[in-house]
């Protein structure tokens, strides 16, 4: 699942991504094309900083609820998400 959230910048209609995590309140970014800051607040006035924030906040949501779904199944994300990568025994040791 991807955990980003689409940002429409308020001075040049840009949209760009951000990691749903990172958006909370007091969290300030700069738009990637025409390099305003955007400042990300719960009630700002500005529709499209509400619309990221809450669309941030229901990603949120699902994000924890997969988790704890993923606790309860005895599955965790740690052991999907990368296996070992160290040097495994060549052939020619194994049979010391």
């Amino acid at each position: 699942m991807d955990d980003s959230v689409q940002i429409k910048c308020n001075r040049c209609k840009n949209v760009f991504r951000d990691r749903a995590r990172r958006l909370q309140n007091g969290y300030s970014r700069q738009c990637p094309c025409c390099e305003v800051v955007l400042f990300f607040d719960e009630d700002s006035q500005q529709p499209n900083i509400k619309s990221a924030m809450r669309s941030a906040r229901n990603l949120r949501k699902q994000l924890r609820e997969l988790e704890a779904a993923g606790a309860f199944t005895g599955t965790s994300s740690s052991s999907r998400s990368r296996g070992y990568s160290g040097r495994g025994r060549s052939d020619a040791r194994a049979d010391d």
